[in-house]
């Protein structure tokens, strides 16, 4: 199995620990700033962590919790019980320096979403007011955008935070594209994650993580919770026929930017939809 293909640890609980530390490995030996946990919660199960030098959104995936953050109560949030209904997500920014707390009102899934912290923004809530739904691309690339925290929106000080649903049969992040290189306005270096999601969920769908040199070329079949760890290179995801495929992204770098480039062979593609 590929080092850049992370499972789930357990069925609930904390199924997913990827800090910068562990997720160093033979193909992503640099990862320095992404982090990903996630939380699989019944009803009166709770979770709790302290963000130290980093900062966190929680994104409720699906289902309801009363969450708590930086010395704030924030009461019962969350609304989609499906991450399929594609409605807009509740989330909940917490700085550096404090720390967080959820207890589950219902079955509920909880990605924290984690990079370096300055300080520079309080604890608040992030959606669902102001993300809507954004249909992106078009045919059978067509796929569409809850985006969360992405750099039009002032509510961190490194994290971008974005969720994708990919109808079946179509193909997402794509055409192939890049962002690992610090050489702003024209690209920014970007780790980044892919929690995703299947829809009936005993399906699958595949991605493809891969250099233009070919020193790195991975191609991974993922499953219902699985992470994908994106270190450098395109990055493109497909979802097979009869499955639906969600993905929560977390990206952090030097800077809170998004710039990417497509791969030279595929932006032909991008130019045609334009």
């Amino acid at each position: 199995m590929s080092d850049l293909l992370r499972k789930p640890h357990s069925e609930t609980g904390r199924i997913h620990d990827i800090t910068p530390e562990n997720a160093k490995g033979p193909l992503s030996p640099d990862w320095a700033y992404v982090g990903f946990t996630c939380y699989r919660l019944a009803p009166g199960e709770m979770a709790e962590e302290a963000t130290g030098d980093r900062e966190a959104i929680l994104v409720l995936v699906e289902g309801k919790a009363r969450l708590s953050g930086a010395g704030e109560d924030f009461g019962e949030m969350g609304e989609r019980m499906d991450v399929f209904e594609r409605t807009p997500p509740h989330c909940l920014y917490v700085p550096s320096g404090s720390d967080w707390h959820a207890e589950a009102t219902t079955d509920c899934v909880i990605g924290v979403c984690t990079a370096p912290g300055q300080g520079g923004h309080a604890a608040q809530v992030i959606g669902p007011e102001g993300i809507s739904l954004a249909e992106r691309g078009k045919g059978t690339n067509t796929r569409y955008i809850n985006a969360i925290a992405m750099e039009e929106r002032d509510v961190a000080d490194s994290l971008l935070v974005t969720e994708v649903f990919t109808p079946a049969g179509h193909w997402s992040s794509y055409p192939p594209h890049r962002h690992d290189e610090d050489d702003f306005p024209d690209m920014t270096y970007l780790e980044e994650t892919y929690y995703h999601r299947l829809n009936p969920a005993q399906g699958y769908g595949h991605q493809r993580v891969f250099t233009e040199d070919g020193s790195l070329d991975e191609t991974m079949s993922v499953s219902n919770h699985d992470v994908v760890l994106v270190p450098k290179g395109h990055h493109p995801c497909a979802a097979p026929y009869g499955y639906e495929m969600y993905y929560l992204n977390v990206m952090a770098g030097p800077r809170r930017n998004w710039r990417f480039r497509n791969h030279p062979d595929h932006d032909w593609i991008a130019k045609k939809d334009a």
